[in-house]
């Protein structure tokens, strides 16, 4: 894969769904455009930016600048920061600001965050007035390659992630990257999880490039936007082919069932951000590959060993509090994955790969194995 040329137009990914058919903009400073292109999509509409505490100190005022120049009227709902958001509480709390803000049909609701605010504030657009569009401006790398992309809304239940939510796509993505600089070493780590994982399950290519230029990806040259843009292709193509998650979509899910039920086990807290529990879902799910005979066990090391390099955790013993009640349980963990979306009349899905760039759904998994299999990773010391 040749390296990128830095280029100040925006880059343009479709994702192509018909009628519904929307653009993920990517480039620096493309949030100076919100303005103009939802004044474009939506004349004389009213909007509410659905963002929290955290990042309305660094980027609500200049999103609301940005709003005011293109003459478009707009009310803010302000929330906690991570995953506590993302409850039954924190839905009310959003649909009831909206309805407040007299948000109608025709307006848009705007959601200013990463992937807690993208998946929270859809999700109540999808309900308010039963279905109001919105724009995503996701300001996490882990956003802007992943969540803010492909349409899947939701919240949490006590019993697992994600687990209530909708299908309810966007009109538009602004994906600025300049936004990530204000990001901690450990989100935009976080984020990098995304991005190794499209490489892992379908671009060997890729896997290869990020291996040799995560650094300039890291220091905001022209790979971050380069690695942005080629994220979003590979799941733009995907959701286009099965945007409802009934076939190849769920190999975007690479790392997510046990990732899950680690995010799960610690509460939703920050002791394991998302994109740390993919990333030791992935490594697990490539061992547990490599241990069924699918794939190399060199292949299960290299991807353990770049994730290791960028600074990511890779073993269950690299969580927080790992000795915890519930987090060094098979018990509980299989418990917590039996609640995972890709389950079908009980029976555990998983997905496996055959190697670096080939990720594979795995139906109707036998528990026992899954179980020893954890049961041994969790005695490593």
């Amino acid at each position: 894969m040749n390296a990128p040329q830095k280029n100040s137009t925006p880059i343009t990914v479709e994702v192509a769904l018909g009628d519904r058919t929307y653009e993920i903009l990517i480039g620096r400073d493309v949030l100076g455009s919100l303005g103009t292109r939802i004044a474009r999509l939506r004349p004389g509409a009213r909007t509410a930016i659905v963002t929290d505490r955290t990042v309305a100190k660094t980027w609500l005022k200049r999103t609301e600048e940005v709003l005011d120049q293109a003459g478009i009227a707009h009310a803010s709902v302000i929330v906690g920061e991570g995953e506590n958001s993302k409850t039954y509480a924190g839905l009310q709390q959003v649909c009831e600001a909206l309805i407040a803000a007299r948000i109608e049909r025709n307006d848009l609701v705007i959601a200013l965050g990463g992937g807690v605010i993208g998946d929270l504030a859809g999700f109540s657009a999808s309900l308010l007035r039963r279905g109001v569009d919105f724009v995503q401006v996701p300001t996490s790398l882990l956003a802007q390659v992943d969540s803010s992309v492909g349409g899947k809304t939701g919240i949490n239940s006590p019993q697992g992630k994600n687990l209530i939510g909708t299908f309810h796509q966007p009109v538009l993505v602004l994906a600025d990257t300049a936004v990530l600089d204000t990001l901690s070493p450990r989100q935009f780590r976080a984020g990098y999880a995304e991005v190794a994982k499209y490489g892992a399950l379908g671009d060997e290519a890729f896997f290869t490039w990020l291996e040799a230029n995560h650094a300039e990806l890291f220091s905001g040259g022209a790979a971050r936007e380069h690695a942005v843009a080629t994220s979003c292709r590979a799941k733009a193509a995907i959701v286009a082919r099965d945007e409802r998650e009934t076939g190849e979509r769920a190999l975007l899910n690479l790392g997510h069932t046990f990732g899950h039920a680690l995010e799960a086990a610690t509460g939703f807290s920050e002791r394991l951000f998302h994109g740390e529990g993919v990333a030791i879902g992935m490594v697990l799910a490539a061992e547990f590959s490599a241990e069924r005979g699918m794939m190399p066990a060199s292949d299960a090391q290299r991807l353990a060993k770049h994730l290791a390099d960028v600074g990511l955790p890779t073993r269950l013993q690299d969580i927080a509090g790992f000795a915890q009640e519930g987090l060094a349980d098979a018990d509980a963990l299989m418990a917590l994955m039996a609640q995972d979306k890709k389950v079908k009349r009980g029976e555990l899905t998983f997905i496996l790969m055959e190697g670096i760039g080939r990720a594979v759904i795995a139906n109707k998994v036998e528990p026992a194995p899954v179980r020893d299999f954890l049961q041994r990773k969790l005695a490593q010391t």
